[in-house]
């Protein structure tokens, strides 16, 4: 039985990775700073699919949380076989408006962490000749629109590149970039929704089987929606002066997740 490791995994994308690795029969690590909710989550899945779930608290923004969880990717005895760089969140307000504090939290959180924890799975993972890499970033990663984009556009670059370096060794890496999705991503920001058309949100178990499906294809980017493909699509010949007045006026500040 092959084992999943997620990152942020009590909610939203994370939650839902976790759901569908564990209908299919995977065991997990479980990684987020909430012992409880951890907890809860991995005796509901142990006892509704019969799969091992074990917890591990730790905060990303802080090295030892990010050095806790590389340690346990790097153990050869229990190893990992996906690992799931899910963690991550959003700042409410523009730039020169954010503390610096938080702006650098999140490059440590969606930067630091992805980057650290990805070489510290695909080692162990090159040697065994198989194992997979999926690192969530947003579709916010090709609109000019502040530190947020900024950071998904690295993690999208990171694994394509990684994915390329790494490329018939048996190891899968990928980036999944979905548009907005119904989460607690924007409360925890504080950020309003109301503005969001409907048709613009997805629901996250069908943006996880579409990126496990793409995973699966060798894909090294994953837009797991033909919405938010074609409007990609639209992005890349529209000048990116006007994307950004595009994303000032649906009332995001970092970008959907």
């Amino acid at each position: 039985m092959t084992t999943a490791l997620i990152t942020g995994s009590t909610a939203g994308i994370g939650s839902a990775f976790a759901r569908r690795l564990a209908a299919d029969g995977h065991n997990l690590v479980l990684v987020a700073r909430d012992v409880k909710r951890l907890r809860e989550q991995a005796t509901e899945l142990h006892d509704r699919h019969g799969i091992e779930a074990e917890v591990l608290a730790a905060d990303l923004s802080t090295d030892d949380g990010i050095e806790a969880v590389a340690t346990r990717l790097k153990d050869r005895k229990n190893a990992v076989d996906l690992l799931v760089n899910n963690a991550g969140f959003g700042n409410k307000g523009r730039f020169l408006d954010v503390p610096m504090a938080d702006e650098l939290t999140m490059l440590k959180v969606h930067c630091e962490a992805v980057l650290r924890l990805t070489a510290a799975a695909t080692g162990g993972m090159r040697e065994r000749g198989r194992g997979g890499v999926i690192n969530v970033a947003s579709v916010a990663a090709f609109v000019p629109r502040g530190t947020y984009g900024a950071s998904k556009a690295w993690v999208v670059q990171f694994t394509q590149g990684a994915a390329r370096d790494l490329a018939g060794s048996g190891v899968r890496l990928m980036a999944l970039a979905p548009g907005f999705v119904r989460t607690e991503f924007h409360q925890r920001a504080g950020m309003g929704t109301d503005n969001i058309p409907n048709w613009m949100w997805l629901d996250a178990d069908k943006v996880v089987a579409a990126a496990l499906a793409d995973l699966a294809r060798g894909r090294s980017l994953s837009i797991p929606d033909p919405r938010y493909k074609a409007l990609m699509g639209l992005a890349k010949v529209t000048p990116r002066s006007l994307l950004g007045g595009i994303t000032s006026r649906t009332g995001r500040k970092y970008g959907p997740q």
